[in-house]
């Protein structure tokens, strides 16, 4: 059972319940033992996802909530939203622009040509969802209709083994580097990709290509980067800020940048130390934050928040 009591959020567990898992645990990692109900206060307008564990560890939707989560990775997460949570935005009827499907070193790409000849190229990490779930590629187009951003050639990769493809791969950097813009120039004239985007390993994927290729890539969005990491590593809840060190200590970073978290996910100290960071060295940026967790929801929340702060027509005025 749940209740909204203003801005706290009382659980009741079901008996079968052993154990509660939510952003706040980040999931299976340290779940809660439950001896009772449970209750969070949480940010105004927050959007929270849970479930159980029964005694054997198995997940297990709350029976008493039929609210399904905004997330494709656990069919068994409930939603409770406090009142005026926001709803990410929805895009009606079809794209405009034209969707081309590549395959680039054993990866799946969707490459988005604008109705406009583009001002841009972005390459998207994870890009499947982030076509289907995020709508970037519709976002972007709404954006650009309203008259406010530039038009954007969009390059949606699917990586073949993102555990290992987004830690600091040196396949992943030839690929971005060497076998992508060929692609991209067999399919004819556009630009080759200047801009990175991705969400949790993505983003950190992201932002490490764009610390070691300013000159290329002059812009990069990192929706709650998983910055809990290191060469050689792999636990991205206990590893070093190995990434942050590179920014604090490099001669140059990108010359625009947009980074993202959710007020409930387990990573919101080291993304909120890495902001400090840029913050510290006068790069130009924008570090924005939302009531909800590491998922689609706060992801889709910060995707037109994140074309605007990059590539906003707002920006070529001054």
């Amino acid at each position: 059972m749940v209740e909204i009591l203003g801005r706290r959020v009382k659980i009741g567990p079901p008996p079968r319940a052993r154990w509660l898992i939510s952003d706040f645990t980040s999931w299976k990692y340290r779940p809660l033992l439950l001896e009772g109900p449970v209750e969070y206060r949480l940010p105004r307008g927050a959007y929270f996802e849970y479930a159980f564990l029964d005694a054997a560890g198995r997940p297990f939707a709350d029976p008493d909530n039929p609210q399904r989560a905004d997330n494709p990775w656990y069919d068994y997460a409930r939603a409770v939203a406090l009142p005026g949570a926001a709803a990410p935005p929805e895009y009606p009827g079809e794209l405009l622009g034209a969707v081309e499907r590549l395959t680039v070193g054993g990866r799946r790409l969707l490459v988005y040509e604008p109705p406009e000849r583009p001002r841009g190229c972005l390459l998207v990490f994870d890009g499947v969802a982030y076509y289907r779930l995020g709508r970037l590629a519709r976002a972007a187009e709404a954006l650009w209709l309203a008259g406010r951003v530039r038009p954007l050639r969009i390059v949606f990769s699917e990586p073949a083994d993102r555990e290992s493809e987004y830690r600091f791969d040196a396949g992943l950097e030839r690929l971005v580097l060497d076998e992508l813009p060929a692609a991209l120039a067999a399919l004819g004239g556009g630009p080759d990709c200047d801009s990175l985007w991705g969400a949790s390993l993505g983003g950190l994927a992201a932002l490490w290509l764009a610390l070691g290729h300013p000159d290329v890539f002059g812009a990069v969005a990192a929706q709650s980067p998983a910055l809990l990491a290191v060469p050689g590593g792999g636990d991205a809840h206990a590893d070093a800020e190995w990434l942050t060190e590179r920014y604090a200590a490099a001669e140059a970073t990108p010359e625009r940048l947009a980074v993202q978290a959710g007020l409930l996910e387990w990573l919101l100290a080291p993304i909120r130390r890495f902001a400090a960071v840029l913050a510290d060295r006068g790069a130009a940026h924008e570090y924005r934050e939302y009531p909800s967790g590491h998922n689609w929801h706060t992801w889709r929340l910060g995707i037109e928040d994140a074309l605007l702060d990059l590539f906003g027509l707002d920006l070529e005025e001054g």
